[in-house]
């Protein structure tokens, strides 16, 4: 029995330096395949990285602005035009119009802010206007949403504008607030009840007398007793009829 165990243990020996030789093979070779694949990983992530950059590198372009034409359009240094998308401010004088009320201050509020520091955009739908404007978003380097405060500041009226509505609730919102708060264009805000007509496609309101008001389908035409309520719905004053709208 004894003689039978001492010959199976060669066997046995055998078998376990086997299969730690196997062990260390098998490591090795694991070693061997993270040491080779580390390069390829890193390039991976290399490589990712360079597309995240590139994506978003176009959106964190700053601008300096030379010219300041009214509140809500800007001269860049480079000559390139840009309006602001999804607000309208009063005009100031040029041609044959009259400065509109608060004009000279939307302007002012929007030097202030774009002269002091860089300026970023955030594109919609379209890129550009019929005029070869730039439509943009702006943004401040700290952080401000430009669009955003010339309403808050009542210096300029919501702009439905299709199809760059990304951010159109939130600048109604903002309008209306304004409004409720009686600050800039609405602050001495008063008119007798008139009849003035909307547009649910466009999103602007004509007065009743309008050549264009006549031209509204039916399924489109909404009514309002006061330019107030027509502001306040989201609508704003049709080109044709704008003197009309600055009377008060």
């Amino acid at each position: 029995m004894l003689n039978i165990l001492i010959r199976q243990r060669p066997d046995q020996t055998e078998h376990i330096h086997d299969n730690r030789y196997k062990m260390i093979e098998y490591r090795k070779s694991s070693i061997f395949n993270l040491q080779s694949s580390i390069p390829r990983r890193l390039a991976l992530v290399f490589f990712l990285l360079l597309i995240g950059t590139s994506i978003e590198s176009p959106a964190q372009t700053w601008h300096r602005v030379k010219w300041v034409n009214d509140g809500d359009t800007v001269v860049l240094t480079t000559g390139e035009r840009v309006r602001y998308i999804g607000i309208n401010a009063p005009e100031i004088d040029h041609e044959n119009q009259k400065a509109q009320p608060q004009g000279y201050q939307a302007r002012a509020f929007n030097k202030k802010l774009v002269m002091s520091q860089r300026i970023r955009f955030e594109y919609d739908q379209e890129r550009t206007d019929r005029y070869g404007r730039t439509l943009a978003y702006v943004y401040l380097e700290d952080g401000s949403f430009l669009n955003l405060r010339l309403l808050q500041a009542g210096l300029a009226f919501y702009l439905y504008l299709k199809p760059n509505l990304k951010y159109s609730s939130m600048l109604l919102q903002a309008q209306r607030k304004a409004m409720e708060s009686k600050k800039g264009l609405w602050h001495n805000w008063r008119e007798a009840p008139g009849k003035y007509i909307g547009n649910r496609s466009s999103r602007r309101f004509h007065l009743a007398s309008c050549p264009h008001a006549a031209r509204i389908k039916s399924k489109n035409k909404v009514n309002f007793r006061r330019k107030w309520d027509a502001f306040h719905q989201g609508y704003a004053p049709a080109r044709k009829c704008i003197k009309e709208f600055w009377s008060y």
